[in-house]
């Protein structure tokens, strides 16, 4: 990065040397992906790919709100993509959505033509990237839309609270009768991709369910694409690169199997005493039955375990028991699959992990009230494990691991997030975008009516 533009006193945003130039000559369409976090890099990365193997005019902006080599630059090392600007946002959630939309918004007024930006799913950096776009009138593409939490019936959990069959609980949560939507779960991204869709010309949604979702909130239907989810590309980018992995040689207990992979981070987790420890709880218990175990702890794992004071006891376990790993977040993502891979089962509060398990036939246990990935479940390759009691998440996960009949079931379940979908989304992007315009505004536009002969041109422009 060469060019700085100066925000304010405390802000500035980075550029590549040159770039401005290169914009104004250039006489393609632009097409702006916006990254972020570390799985909108993940899963942005192979529509960038695409897209430039297709030759298009790509300009990368990150936002900056996961810069870490561990969540950020080692990801975009190993996918071969340099930002071209970084807005560097920084601070409190409400200070990096304002950073993003002003940010955002000067870097498109300085491009000073029309752009056709890519935003992903639940982030903040999709919510107010599309926030700024729509402020100048460029309709997004929004990948991964119409992810809507579904919450199961109240009477699936209290049955938990006695003794309870953990096949029969798996067979009544895949009935998908009596889920509910409207939960603020996660937070803040279920109220991002609600947010990220008013602002979206394209709607790229992974799945039917969510396309119904969509549909049914009123979006217009020859503007909704059932694709599937690009991270069925980059999983296979990283199945093809397993072999060039040194994970089991740092770790080589991951190898063996019996393993079970552990992530805790959602806030709705991480700020609540009871739920945190009810996961940790269960995650100990396994260990010490002789489980192997691996945590991956991002940031706010780790502010958990601080403030629960479980930081020591955590190290102290890790030295103990041969057969638990305690690991910051992995900076490649072919490490990731080679671990993951390994998995009797993985439980998780994450959301991509839920499209991960159900692609590599793995069982994933849901350690929340609900998903943002329901279909999942419907399916049956994934199963909540509510944090209410360590005796109920500890029985979910055993099962899972150690009941054949169940584990296999999961494993075999329906893969539901699809093939070549970078692809599917640079084709219908393109298709789009030669013949309209991504956004239409106002109704004039969308009626066609401003395309007719009678139709005077120009007007104010603001």
């Amino acid at each position: 990065m060469n060019g700085i533009i100066k925000v304010n006193e405390s802000g500035k945003i980075n550029f590549r040397k040159g770039l401005f130039e290169e914009i104004k000559k250039e006489k393609k369409p632009i097409h702006l992906v916006l990254i972020a976090t570390k799985p909108d890099i993940i899963k942005q990365a192979p529509l960038i790919l695409e897209l430039k193997k297709e030759n298009e005019f790509v300009l990368v902006v990150h936002s900056g709100q996961h810069y870490s080599w561990n969540l950020s630059k080692g990801m975009e090392q190993e996918f071969g993509i340099t930002p071209d600007i970084n807005l560097n946002v920084k601070g409190k959630l409400f200070e990096q959505q304002s950073q993003i939309i002003n940010r955002l918004g000067i870097v498109l007024e300085k491009i000073g033509k029309k752009v056709i930006p890519y935003t992903y799913g639940d982030t903040t950096t999709a919510l107010a990237g599309g926030i700024a776009c729509f402020a100048l009138k460029n309709g997004v593409a929004h990948v991964e839309a119409g992810l809507r939490t579904m919450t199961p019936p109240k009477e699936i959990f209290e049955c938990l609270m006695n003794e309870f069959n953990a096949e029969e609980y798996y067979e009544k949560a895949m009935n998908p009768v009596g889920w509910t939507k409207g939960s603020y779960e996660p937070y803040p991204e279920q109220f991002d991709t609600r947010g990220a869709a008013p602002s979206a010309g394209i709607h790229f949604a992974p799945t039917e369910l969510n396309t119904e979702h969509l549909i049914n909130e009123g979006y217009e239907k020859n503007r909704i694409f059932t694709v599937g989810n690009p991270v069925v590309d980059a999983l296979e980018f990283a199945e093809k690169r397993i072999k060039e992995s040194k994970i089991f040689e740092k770790y080589p207990i991951l190898e063996e199997g019996n393993l079970i992979r552990f992530c805790i981070h959602r806030r709705e987790n991480i700020s609540s005493e009871h739920r945190f420890k009810v996961l940790y709880d269960s995650m100990v218990e396994l260990i010490k039955e002789e489980k192997n175990v691996l945590l991956i702890s991002l940031g706010a794992t780790e502010k958990a375990l601080q403030e629960y004071n479980l930081k020591e006891k955590t190290e102290e376990l890790a030295k103990k028991y041969k057969n638990f790993v305690y690991s910051s977040v992995w900076p490649e993502y072919t490490d990731v699959i080679a671990a993951m891979k390994k998995c009797e089962a993985v439980a998780t509060d994450s959301g991509s992990i839920q499209e991960e398990t159900n692609t590599l036939g793995i069982p994933g246990i849901i350690l929340r009230f609900n998903s943002d990935r329901p279909e999942a479940v419907f399916e049956g390759s994934n199963i909540i494990a509510p944090p209410i009691k360590k005796d109920i998440v500890v029985k979910i996960i055993k099962e899972v691991m150690e009941n054949s009949s169940l584990n296999k079931k999961m494993r075999n379940s329906k893969k539901l997030y699809g093939k070549n979908v970078s692809k599917k989304i640079v084709s219908i992007t393109k298709k789009i975008t030669e013949k309209e315009e991504l956004f239409e505004l106002f109704e004039h536009e969308r009626l066609g009516l401003s395309k007719k002969s009678f139709w005077k041109k120009g007007g104010i422009e603001w």
